[in-house]
């Protein structure tokens, strides 16, 4: 197996990692990314099949479980508890009760209320250029988000503030100061969450916390250490994933040019996978072995973590010609940005009802939006999003 060294913090991979993948998938599916000590898989097949054995999972095996470290006790709590880092039996429970609550029929009914947002902050843009991620990409999803669980909207910045300081430790680079922020967020939103499920048990709505609250599978329901994490994970899953992908996808479309009078003229929903194929929201997803077990030549012991390559393997050129090319009228074909198996994303429909109305709307009243300064990316990998998008409307 091939060993390669790139650091997630250096400059040039930050703003392109494509081209590391490339390199990577030119030595087979599994490669050894010395920078994180462990087999990354970077082909389609490799990360497709390995996100639906069962073999592999999301939850640390038992005997190499430890409590963590005292500082970041509130982290860890609201960790232990969220349905993406569990598996069976206990995530079967848990997503059950979450779909009972997060029904399609809900989010169908989002539309009108959606559209109506992205017009009224389109009516707000100002006529000098300005930064398109802070007055629209990211109050998109979490207005949408915080109206779909019922809380205030007027929170929604201490919200963002709350899931940024948690969503970091995930990324490279993560220092003390990050792991002492994302704990007091966490001890915060989880107090706030606290009092605000109390309020709801006494005066239910048609939200999602109250749906939560009343969900029930053979005569259970979510306790309130889960309910609780639950309701962080939708937020801080649905916020951080769709702001990029939104991000992401207009910075293609704006940038190589595929903005034109005919950019609708495919199906609206064919842009949609096109966005989220070509520059996804999340680049690594990992997983343990459960067992001593050979995947596509190479053997893992018990407890050894594999990093799947979200983004590699959407642009493996033995599904996709020409992957490099942002192309709007591509086939769409099933990608893996919301993972795959039974820790595909739950938000996903949501995800994609917003890009398709945030994106038809943006365009039909901004015909005339455009770049005014080349887009950076922010150094949070192993997430992949703008740091700004700079346009003239």
């Amino acid at each position: 197996m091939k060993t390669l060294t790139q650091s997630p913090t250096d400059p040039s991979f930050v703003q392109n990692p494509y081209s590391f993948y490339a390199e990577a998938r030119q030595y087979g599916d599994l490669l050894f990314w010395q920078d994180y000590g462990m087999v990354a898989a970077v082909s389609n097949r490799a990360v497709l099949s390995l996100l639906r054995d069962r073999r592999f999972g999301r939850e640390v095996p038992p005997e190499m479980a430890s409590p963590g470290p005292s500082h970041l006790a509130p982290w860890l709590s609201v960790e232990a508890n969220s349905m993406l880092e569990l598996e069976p039996p206990r995530h079967t429970r848990l997503r059950a009760l979450v779909l009972r609550a997060f029904t399609s029929r809900a989010i169908s009914a989002m539309s009108t209320g959606i559209e109506e947002l992205c017009n009224s902050l389109i009516d707000e843009f100002p006529k000098e250029p300005f930064d398109l991620l802070p007055a629209y990409c990211n109050k998109v999803p979490v207005i949408t988000i915080c109206r779909l669980l019922g809380v205030p909207e007027d929170i929604a910045p201490q919200l963002l503030a709350w899931s940024h300081d948690m969503v970091a430790m995930y990324q490279a680079g993560r220092t003390r100061q990050t792991e002492d922020a994302a704990a007091q967020s966490s001890s915060e939103f989880s107090a706030f969450l606290n009092e605000y499920i109390e309020h709801r048990r006494n005066d239910p709505k048609d939200d999602l916390i109250t749906r939560l609250i009343q969900a029930e599978e053979d005569g259970e329901k979510l306790n309130r250490d889960e309910l609780i994490a639950t309701c962080i994970l939708l937020l801080n899953a649905g916020h951080e994933a769709t702001v990029h992908t939104l991000g992401n996808g207009l910075n293609a479309v704006l940038t190589d040019g595929a903005f034109s009078q005919d950019l609708f003229s495919n199906p609206l929903d064919q842009l949609v996978e096109e966005v989220l194929r070509y520059d996804p929201p999340l680049h690594m997803f990992t997983r343990y072995a459960y067992e001593d077990v050979e995947v596509f030549g190479n053997t893992f012991s018990r407890g050894e973590q594999i990093a799947l390559l979200l983004a590699a393997a959407n642009r493996d050129p033995e599904v996709w010609p020409q992957p490099d090319l942002f192309d709007p009228s591509r086939k769409a074909i099933a990608n893996v940005s919301f993972g795959g198996g039974l820790h595909f994303c739950v938000g996903a429909p949501l995800a994609r009802l917003e890009m398709r109305i945030a994106l038809r709307v943006l365009f039909d009243r901004c015909p005339n939006l455009r770049l005014i300064e080349k887009a950076r990316y922010a150094d949070t990998y192993h997430f992949h999003g703008l740091s700004n998008l700079m346009v003239q409307a």
